[in-house]
């Protein structure tokens, strides 16, 4: 494998191997003329004669066949013993007789190795699925964050302050015992499977009629950037269980799909965002009003789509992933 003080690069060692082989070189002397060994110039020389240029690029050091590597029979004992009772490397080898090392090298080398990799409900590895395209699925939720009073919420300016500011806001709603109730507001986020861009519009509320409406204009606003949207996932709230729904999915030519019920992991890049929304935007600073927090939705939409990196898709901004967008990074 080259690295940072190897003697012959691949490029060096396919001039070497031509020197020998195509112009008839001394092996000595090419050897010299690239101050390497004989044994290292004859190496890379009958490679080249016996594969060709492809005979001269790095390869795995990785042996062939490691006798000492734990048997598989003792590594599908490790992944029940893990999968079933969720224990640890100590435990596990105490059980197997292992050492507590050889233990924890399996499990990295099987992705067991956080309880987080492993599926809760049917203790087998979190599969992973990411479609191939832009639009091919999207994901749509709701959630949902407090109206922030006038003057603060108690996050930021204490519990005592936040009733005060709570109670002095104007058009604030009371219940029955007159306590003032500042409501909730409803986010309608919509993101893309494979590129995670994401839009997201807040409303009064969460009925059928509110969510056709933002996936009509969610459907525009991914036309706009050479989007196609061929299918949606949703969880089984009633909005997206209406005729109204499948009606309007049936106009736009998308086709609806449903999460398993009692399974959010499905949907699990949507609810993802949802914390990156409410660590990034909803709670990220203070903001006297719950105007100033909806005005400044748009700004974060477009750091997050056009300059945060995102992990899941190797540290690039999710707009990377729509190419030929004029302006896509600005």
């Amino acid at each position: 494998m080259s690295h940072a003080n190897a003697a012959l690069t691949p490029r060096h060692r396919l001039r070497i191997a031509r020197l020998i082989i195509d112009d008839g070189w001394p092996v000595a002397h090419a050897a010299a003329q690239f101050n390497v060994s004989w044994p290292t110039a004859k190496r890379w020389a009958d490679r080249y004669a016996a594969m060709g240029a492809a005979g001269v690029v790095d390869r795995s050091s990785r042996p062939h066949y490691s006798p000492t590597r734990t048997r598989q029979q003792l590594v599908r004992k490790i992944g029940h013993l893990r999968w079933k009772q969720r224990l640890g490397p100590v435990a596990i080898g105490a059980k197997l007789g292992m050492p507590a090392s050889t233990v924890h090298a399996v499990l990295v080398r099987c992705r067991l190795n956080r309880l987080g990799y492993i599926d809760k409900h049917t203790g087998e590895v979190v599969r992973r699925y990411e479609h191939d395209t832009p639009g091919s699925l999207i994901h749509v939720d709701v959630t949902k964050f407090g109206n922030i009073p006038d003057g603060g919420g108690h996050r930021y300016v204490g519990r005592q302050q936040g009733r005060r500011n709570r109670a002095a806001t104007v058009g604030i709603v009371r219940d029955a015992r007159y306590e003032p109730r500042p409501g909730k507001e409803f986010v309608h986020t919509v993101i893309d499977d494979h590129s995670r861009v994401a839009y997201a519009e807040i409303h009064a509320d969460e009925t059928a009629a509110t969510a056709v409406a933002v996936l009509q204009r969610a459907v525009s606003w991914f036309a706009v950037r050479g989007v196609t949207v061929q299918r949606v996932l949703s969880d089984n709230g009633s909005a997206y269980k209406s005729h109204l729904w499948r009606d309007t999915c049936a106009e736009l030519g998308i086709t609806p799909k449903k999460t398993r019920p009692y399974r959010p992991q499905t949907n699990g890049k949507i609810e993802r965002f949802h914390r990156t929304l409410a660590d990034g935007w909803a709670y990220k600073r203070f903001y006297p009003t719950e105007t100033a927090r909806r005005n400044a939705l748009p700004a974060w939409l477009h750091e997050y789509n056009h300059h945060r990196p995102h992990t899941a898709i190797g540290s690039h901004p999710p707009i990377s992933r729509l190419t030929n967008l004029p302006e896509q990074y600005s």
